[in-house]
């Protein structure tokens, strides 16, 4: 990694801007300053804006080099906000002291997300200090990202200029040198439910099974969502965007779902579940339950509870609408519930899920980009998780290239997170590539 870059790398880095601590406000707002003075240095324009109730937004852009009325407008987003460093005695060198060790720079945030970040900012800095930058940029990136933000999801929203096409750099490889393009990510759905059997806690030795148990009611009523062999009931189903013959086809070239749980520590749902991994986990919704409440918990006792809680969330399927699927989990719920359980019920919608169709052409140049410039062409897969942006592109017709250079042993989110020293180079190459390539959009 040339040294300079190090050094310009390391003096964001070592910005501590962590929002989830309050204290640490200044110091998000210091970080979004210097990536706006990155983008002014490297000929364009950039600003802090507030928005909303959060962080500012950093929001800047780099006109393409000539003929940028007619050049295709790609937009950029990143977050420069950082995970919290504890537990620090955990850490091998200063979170916020970027250090190299072997072929890893440390450092929080290297790889999540300023890291990934610097590295569409340094081919943009390159491409238009050589007067090759193709396309014009728009950089639109947040610092609350880490804390569940939505400034940046509203901002877009309110957008009228768009984009043809839109780039990610906050994923990372399926292993060292295989890269990924993500091309679909799913949304939760999270509910409450509270169920009273009676107006008081019972002696289990004069009433049991004679009086209805609040906790078996509530184990009886969530089973109303449960899946049956490996599929939520059909109503949770509803809008499932399935998988092309050709993402299943490059799913099957991956590593296998029983190595993956046995990884993981997990034990298989059920006898069909480590065949089926990536599909349930990419392209099918599932409902876990993330926590009961009921009961005298750690004391042994003999009481009938009247009152039981849970938590369960639905990850929803691309292709699938948050508010039609959570009225068919109420119904469901409500269906299952035993005769006399009194029931209240919540649920709240993080995001949508999204979806870029796999044979997009911004999807299909950037493979081509990719391949090019790390010499392997990059696997097409979805995500489990959860990228509100995601879905508020594809809103505004932006077909979206998310991917990264991270791996699973970077540490992300923990102690020693880190990023192979040797992907910072080939990171900016790839993304002048991509920049370059994307130029066909026009």
């Amino acid at each position: 990694m040339d040294q300079t870059w190090l050094a310009e790398l390391s003096e964001w880095l070592r910005i501590p801007s962590v929002s989830a601590d309050a204290a640490r406000a200044a110091d998000v707002r210091t970080a979004g300053e210097w990536m706006c003075d990155f983008l002014r240095r490297a000929g364009g324009t950039a600003e802090l804006v507030e928005w909303g109730n959060g962080q500012p937004l950093a929001i800047g852009e780099l006109r393409a080099s000539s003929g940028a009325d007619a050049a295709p407008t790609v937009l950029c987003y990143g977050h420069f906000d950082v995970q919290p460093p504890e537990p620090l005695d955990l850490w091998e060198s200063e979170p916020f002291e970027p250090t190299v060790r072997d072929e890893w720079l440390y450092a929080r945030g290297v790889a999540d997300d300023k890291g990934q970040l610097y590295l569409l900012l340094k081919a943009a800095e390159r491409l238009a200090a050589e007067g090759a930058l193709p396309v014009n940029l728009r950089f639109c990136c947040d610092g609350e990202e880490e804390t569940g933000g939505h400034s940046i999801v509203e901002f877009l929203e309110a957008d009228e200029r768009g984009a043809d096409a839109g780039i990610i750099f906050d994923t990372g490889m399926l292993r060292r040198d295989v890269p990924a393009f993500d091309v679909a990510t799913r949304g939760p759905v999270a509910f409450t439910v509270r169920v009273r059997s009676g107006e008081r806690d019972l002696h289990s030795g004069m009433y049991g099974n004679a009086a209805l148990n609040a906790i078996h009611a509530l184990m009886q009523t969530v089973g109303g969502v449960l899946p049956r062999e490996g599929r939520l009931p059909e109503p949770l189903r509803a809008g499932i965007a399935a998988p092309t013959p050709e993402e299943l086809a490059a799913w099957s070239e991956l590593q296998t779902g029983a190595e993956l749980l046995a990884e993981a520590g997990a034990a298989p749902y059920d006898e069909r579940a480590a065949d089926e991994f990536y599909v349930r986990t990419w392209a099918e919704p599932s409902v876990d339950v993330n926590g009961i409440l009921g009961g005298k918990p750690g004391l042994r006792n003999t009481t009938l509870p009247v009152v039981a809680e849970a938590m369960f969330t639905i990850r929803l399927a691309p292709g699938q609408d948050p508010e039609p699927i959570a009225a068919a989990a109420e119904q469901l719920v409500r269906a299952a519930a035993p005769p006399g359980a009194e029931l209240e019920l919540s649920h709240s919608t993080g995001s949508r899920p999204g979806l870029v169709p796999p044979d997009s052409p911004v999807i299909q140049l950037g493979l081509e980009a990719f391949e090019r410039a790390l010499g392997v062409r990059p696997v097409v897969i979805r995500s489990g998780g959860t990228l509100p942006i995601l879905p508020a592109l594809a809103d505004k017709g932006i077909d979206t290239i998310l991917t990264g250079f991270a791996l699973n042993e970077s540490n992300i989110h923990s102690p020693n997170e880190r990023m192979l020293v040797d992907y910072f180079p080939r990171g900016v190459a790839a993304a002048q590539e991509l920049f370059t390539n994307l130029a066909r959009l026009g």
